[in-house]
């Protein structure tokens, strides 16, 4: 974990340094300022040292309170660079590790737990690392050097803080011992809050159509009204630390004053030492003060720690690890061999069951099946977004696990189910494909996937600025618009996962005409619910409950698989009707 944290100190570090230094001479004139001005008062004033003695200290006083002034200035920025700079290591970094993770990662993690992690706990431990470059270091050392020199004014009053202080720091210690566990529910209760936000403002236009507002309304009072309850209980153990120590400080206060003055009275202490010593009991208490704000923020940030080092320390589990940098997809060749997959490892039952199929380059491919026979974990093994439990997948003759995940994802293009464009541009969206198509090469994409008609019938074109998501577009219309990103990767296998299901089954039959005309050396596997989308596929893969129940062409199957003909049958009679 250190390691891990001092890496992300990396440009901030002479900060990170620089701040304890300055804090350092900061403090070391504060606390010789009352020393000085006893001696000030003392020999100046009361002993009759003279006119040039009182000038030459009060000079002294100015000299050292401005020094103090500029150095805590300088310290604070210093503080404030590095606390920022840390915390945006620290983002960038988990980050970077969420791009790397692999689809079974992600599933380990909600992603409003991700979003809280690389927001609050972030946050929480940026504001955290600021506190340990300044008041870390300023508190301990003040306390430190105050007490030296009011032990060094008067021993007997200085026995007073010996006896509270381990009573104080025992206090603190119980307390974070109990509040821990809170802010780890806490942190919970917030991951629940946040998925309950985002789920309601991604689905806002379902819970309008359905009048669901006053349900959603709800959910979030319920979620809401927890947060509030677990921040109560983990912050009323925080705010007892407050009372309990201006409780024993104040108590010290008034021992202090109460032997204090008798010392005076018995001529023991002069006036002006007890004047002292008391700056140096208020300096005692502004640390003491400070210490209690390091223990609140290091309980909560404990936890926000332990929640972005969980992340950070996060093993993909698809990795290039024992890749060929050099290798590349040559053709679109696809083999299982007694390929198994569940989602976890220690699972009961295989979601894919000892697959054995070869797809040879350039073959059209169709693949259907029932609600949960496992048609979309079937493809995605083949550009590797999750790994095979058990066989192998080949791509190009080769097994996937030795390409280098951007070369074999480079070359394996593939339209998800959920058709997800981002803000900007038609334009820009498109280039996700290629960052360097030509304007002929995005148009004959758009043809191909008959989105160019509607693209150049907005008043801006390519030029369309897109709401996030591509809200202002419909279902088919995204879909298109994917197909045409997933053609412009040039890609040796086309995977269009349920990718035509919005669209019109003319348009469905003019955008397999024109794959078949302009991209017939690239392997194509269409995942469909309509027979009509695969009935011209050169082979249907019949899946069922993550087997395969038959092989063989739309005529082959008609008849022969019991499964693909009742589908059949049930979408004519629906045709029909």
């Amino acid at each position: 974990m250190i390691k891990t944290l001092f890496r992300q100190t990396k440009g901030y570090r002479l900060a990170s340094v620089l701040s304890p230094l300055l804090i350092l001479i900061e403090v070391y004139m504060e606390v010789q300022l009352p020393f000085v001005m006893s001696e000030l008062v003392d020999r100046g004033v009361s002993g009759g040292a003279g006119i040039d003695f009182v000038v030459r200290e009060g000079a002294k006083m100015v000299l050292m309170a401005l020094i103090a002034l500029a150095s805590g200035a300088a310290a604070a920025r210093f503080a404030a660079k590095a606390g920022m700079g840390f915390g945006a290591n620290v983002r960038a970094s988990v980050f970077e590790k969420i791009q790397n993770f692999s689809f079974a990662n992600i599933d380990r993690f909600s992603t409003p737990s991700l979003i809280t992690r690389m927001t609050t706990d972030i946050n929480t431990m940026q504001m955290a690392y600021t506190m340990i470059v300044r008041i870390v270091v300023r508190s301990p050392l003040m306390l430190c050097m105050a007490f030296s020199y009011a032990y060094k004014l008067n021993h007997t009053l200085s026995r007073i803080f010996i006896i509270a202080a381990p009573v104080l720091f025992s206090l603190l210690a119980v307390m974070a011992i109990l509040a821990l566990p809170r802010f780890r529910t806490l942190m919970k209760k917030v991951d629940g809050l946040n998925s309950s936000v985002q789920e309601n403002l991604i689905g806002i236009r379902v819970i309008k159509a359905f009048v669901r507002a006053g349900h959603e309304k709800e959910k979030f009072r319920i979620s809401n009204d927890e947060l509030k309850d677990a921040s109560i209980a983990a912050e009323k153990l925080l705010i007892l630390s407050n009372p309990f120590m201006q409780m024993t400080v104040y108590g010290c206060i008034i021992a202090i004053f109460w032997f204090g003055g008798n010392l005076v009275v018995e001529s023991s202490m002069t006036v002006y030492d007890l004047a002292a010593f008391i700056t140096y009991v208020n300096q005692i208490l502004m640390s003491l003060m400070m210490i209690s704000m390091i223990f609140a923020m290091g309980v909560m940030s404990k936890e926000s720690l332990n929640r972005v080092i969980e992340v950070m320390a996060e093993v993909p589990e698809i990795s290039d690890k024992d890749a060929d940098p050099s290798l590349t997809v040559d053709n679109g060749d696809i083999e299982m061999e007694n390929v198994c997959f569940k989602y976890k490892k220690n699972g009961k039952k295989n979601v894919i069951d000892n697959i054995n199929v070869h797809i040879k380059s350039g073959e059209t491919i169709g693949i259907i099946g029932g609600t949960g026979s496992a048609k979309t974990t079937f493809v995605q093994m083949i550009p590797r977004l999750y790994d095979v439990t058990e066989g192998v997948v080949k791509v190009g003759g080769k097994p996937v696990s030795d390409y280098m995940l951007k070369n074999l994802r480079d070359s394996v293009a593939m339209v998800l189910q959920v058709n997800l464009l981002f803000s900007g541009t038609i334009e820009e969206n498109l280039r996700w494909g290629n960052p360097d198509a030509t304007q002929e090469q995005i148009e004959t994409a758009c043809k191909i996937a008959q989105a160019h008609d509607f693209v150049m019938s907005f008043p801006d074109g390519y030029r369309t600025n897109l709401g996030q998501g591509g809200v202002n577009l419909s279902g088919g219309q995204k879909q298109r618009l994917c197909i045409a990103r997933a053609l412009l990767k040039s890609p040796r296998v086309l995977i269009l996962d349920d990718s035509t299901s919005a669209v019109d089954t003319a348009t469905d039959a003019k955008i397999r005409d024109g794959l078949r005309k302009y991209h017939p050396d690239v392997t194509k596997i269409i995942v469909a619910q309509r027979i009509s989308s695969v009935e011209h596929a050169d082979r249907i893969i019949v899946l069922d409950d993550g087997k395969i129940d038959a092989i063989g062409s739309h005529n082959e199957l008609l008849g022969t698989n019991k499964i693909y003909t009742e589908v059949y049958k049930s979408q004519q009679e629906g045709s029909v009707a």
